[in-house]
Order: structure tokens, then sequence, then C-alpha cells
């Protein structure tokens, strides 16, 4: 079993998987809609993350009527959202362990302060 971001796919397998021209996926790459690795040989390697990226693609292009202009909007703004759902998980993920951390917990703690006022009064 492979790594999903290992790159294992040639053109022309992605290409009968998903049922589509291999010059489908070269006008991806030329427009940036995708980025797959390459052997030595210079050889285009796909990884399932980039086959679920293409399915994406073409389920935007066919089913919704998307030109590829919007779909890399929408590929960028996805990736957006993924990037700020992960860092509100890190943050979450840290408050609780701050709120871990005490041996006791902030809700029952009880923090006094005291502050002391001298009078002095002077007279004539």
């Amino acid at each position: 079993m492979h790594n999903y971001d290992e790159p294992v796919y040639l053109i022309s397998i992605v290409a009968k998987i998903l049922d589509i021209h291999p010059q489908t996926l070269r006008q991806y790459e030329r427009e940036n809609l995708i980025c797959p690795s390459r052997s030595n040989g210079r050889i285009r390697l796909y990884s399932q993350r980039d086959i679920d990226k293409i399915k994406l693609i073409l389920r935007l292009t066919r089913e919704l009527g998307v030109n590829l202009a919007g779909v890399d909007i929408i590929l960028r703004l996805k990736d957006n959202v993924d990037a700020m759902e992960k860092e509100m998980t890190d943050l979450r993920n840290q408050v609780n362990r701050a709120k871990n951390a005490h041996s006791v917990p902030p809700e029952k703690s009880l923090v006094t302060t005291r502050s002391t006022y001298e009078m002095i009064i002077f007279e004539e």
C-alpha cells in the first residue's frame, strides 16, 4: 500500500482511471491547478492526493459548470479554509494543554489581591 502523497501513477494510468484524455491533465498542469511530481527522466508521477484533486476539478467543471479560472479560485479558497481549520485545531489543543497543566482547575481556583493604602494627614 502506498502513502497518500507518494507519486506512483503515470499520466496514462491516471487518464484511464479518471476516463479523461492525458491532454486534459497536461492542461490542468499548465493552468497550475495540479502539480504532479517528476521522475529523474521528467516523467509525470501522480499521487492519490493528486487524483483526488483532479476528481474535484472534474466535478466542478462537469457537474457544476465552473470554468478553470473559477476552479483555481475555489481551490485557493479551499486551501485557505483548510489552513485556517488546522490552525484553529492547533490553537484549541494548546488551550486544552494549558488548562490541563494547572494542578487546580481554573474554574475552581481563587485569586485574591490585597492593596493597602496608608493615609497621612498633615495638620497645620
